[in-house]
């Protein structure tokens, strides 16, 4: 293994009506803030009465900014920094899922720095003296609520890109399993296969001596597949709403990248924000067409031995030999994408050729991605053509 460290700051609100436990964790902070969230579920499935109670009960200030998007987009960041500004706010409590979180993330960082919150996207500013922020997760997806990155779009420019700093770690994120209940089978899906493609970005590394590591990755793939179908025939099944939530939150917290190399793989991730930045496709159903095709392309003699090892662990594959286990595993892959009724080509979510050169080239603008392979542009298009 290798040496690391390791150090967590956000405090995590587990299990059934903890909500009201997130109350002196806010005053601690300031006595004013910014209400992000969405498109308005939480308005139907009782969360935003809930979380609004509080507030007021509790004579904490607020202003409101809804209507973030899935993908959200820098002008909602935008926004927020203004209203934040202008009502001189000292806290945000984004009340959502990954979207509100992220956008909320960029909002914070955007408050203290003069210039325009895209900059943090380009890699052209680094993140100082953000505000505070709290969360009340209501899906189960990008793990968000326990670490410090965030990925927002540009609609203008066709751009989705990440951004990150340690200081952007919620104080406190609130995670209570039937604030998911509501949560319609697409999306409960796509959280599901978020979830799992998280835990295979730091899975697939060069690593041979990380037993611990990849033993937890392993047993949140393994969650992953035994609840991710129970939740969507049976939406208002705690235990695997549960499991599915911390499943989440534990695939990219940083647990799964210790003892290993460099912060996992990424380029699948890198790949998908491509298709969605100019498609605004779910993020999840975008993976779910990539990394099988990304996993064909990658494969050869000398990482045959961890694909096979995801095979034989986590799919109970027999085969002996690595190359034929490896694509054993690759296909259980896929049958699992298929069991929640994800998308398995771009066709089928009707993306033809014409972007994938720009996509190929946008996605290696900052140089080559990956880890178990180096991709330049010409390899993200490749994959993208397999993944027709």
């Amino acid at each position: 293994m290798k040496s690391f460290n390791f150090n967590t700051t956000t405090k995590i609100l587990f299990g059934k009506n903890k909500a009201e436990e997130m109350i002196p964790e806010i005053k601690s902070r300031g006595n004013s803030l910014l209400l992000a969230y969405g498109g308005g579920s939480i308005k139907k499935n009782g969360v935003y009465d809930k979380v609004v109670s509080l507030l007021k009960d509790n004579n904490i200030k607020f202003k409101e900014l809804s209507g973030i998007e899935p993908n959200p987009r820098i002008s909602s960041v935008r926004e927020g920094v203004k209203i934040c500004r202008e009502n001189n706010l000292d806290f945000i409590l984004a009340v959502g899922g990954g979207s509100v979180v992220d956008a909320c993330k960029a909002i914070a960082a955007g408050v203290s720095y003069d210039g325009d919150p895209w900059d943090f996207m380009m890699m052209k500013a680094k993140v100082k003296n953000p505000l505070p922020i709290g969360v009340v997760l209501t899906l189960a997806a990008t793990g968000t609520e326990m670490n410090g990155n965030a990925v927002i779009s540009n609609e203008e420019t066709l751009q989705k890109r990440p951004m990150g700093a340690p200081s952007l770690c919620p104080a406190f994120s609130v995670m209570d399993p039937v604030y998911t209940y509501s949560v319609n089978k697409w999306h409960t899906a796509a959280g599901a296969t978020d979830i799992i493609s998280h835990v295979f970005e730091f899975y697939f590394t060069p690593d041979k001596d990380a037993f611990v590591t990849d033993g937890v990755a392993e047993a949140i793939m393994k969650t992953c597949i035994e609840y991710g179908r129970k939740a969507i025939d049976s939406p208002e099944d705690y235990e695997a709403r549960a499991n599915l939530m911390w499943a989440g939150t534990l695939a990219i917290n940083g647990l799964l990248s210790l003892g290993k190399t460099g912060g996992g793989d990424w380029a699948t991730h890198m790949i998908e924000h491509e298709i969605s930045a100019i498609y605004d496709l779910t993020h999840g159903a975008g993976l779910a067409i990539v990394f099988p095709a990304w996993m064909q392309y990658v494969l050869d003699e000398d990482n045959a031995w961890k694909f096979a090892k995801m095979a034989r662990n986590v799919f109970g594959v027999k085969i002996e030999d690595d190359i034929e286990a490896a694509k054993k595993g690759i296909e259980e892959v896929k049958k699992y994408f298929k069991s929640l009724d994800m998308p398995l080509s771009l066709k089928d979510v009707d993306i033809d050729d014409q972007y994938l050169e720009e996509m190929g080239e946008k996605c290696t603008l900052f140089g080559a991605v990956g880890v178990m392979r180096k991709l330049e542009a010409k390899d993200v298009t490749a994959i993208l053509k397999a993944a027709l």
